[in-house]
């Protein structure tokens, strides 16, 4: 696996502290038998995915597992405010939309169409954190959480 240096400055921009600490409460709280590398590229992935949503115009769709990380790091509400600063040069909202209705099939295509712009911006795309059609053990079961669009 290769890393662009534009994804290096961005995973960067996390420190090995917070990763750390990242990396724990989501053991904790949701995937306990997750290990320290997954837990990195979940991370990353995580990291990726904002940095598109950040710059994009369109709602971006998190996997499962990579809005597992994401709600960990809003959590962190200092350093994720500092994050979006230096990535985005604003706040990237976590949108809940849990009244749009239950679309598997919907939320799978928005998943989809998330992970080929994280592709088509440099990112490399992890299988275990965006996976392929009808893989039940991480897709969302509907359009979820996403993140606030910029405005153009």
């Amino acid at each position: 696996m290769t890393i662009t240096d534009t994804a290096k400055t961005v995973y960067d921009l996390i420190t090995p502290e917070l990763r750390t600490d990242l990396i724990t409460m989501v053991r904790e709280d949701s995937w306990p038998e997750m290990t320290d590398d997954e837990g990195e590229r979940g991370v990353n992935q995580m990291a990726a995915f904002l940095a598109v949503a950040a710059n994009s115009t369109q709602k971006a769709t998190p996997s499962l597992r990579v809005d597992l990380f994401w709600h960990a790091f809003v959590l962190h509400t200092r350093p994720y405010a500092d994050f979006c600063e230096a990535l985005a040069g604003r706040f990237i909202h976590h949108v809940p939309d849990r009244n749009s209705g239950h679309n598997p099939t919907e939320g799978r295509k928005a998943m989809r169409r998330t992970a080929d712009v994280i592709r088509d911006n440099g990112f490399e795309t992890d299988p275990e954190f965006w996976p392929a059609d009808n893989a039940a053990d991480c897709s969302q079961s509907y359009a979820g959480c996403s993140d606030s669009p910029v405005a153009k």
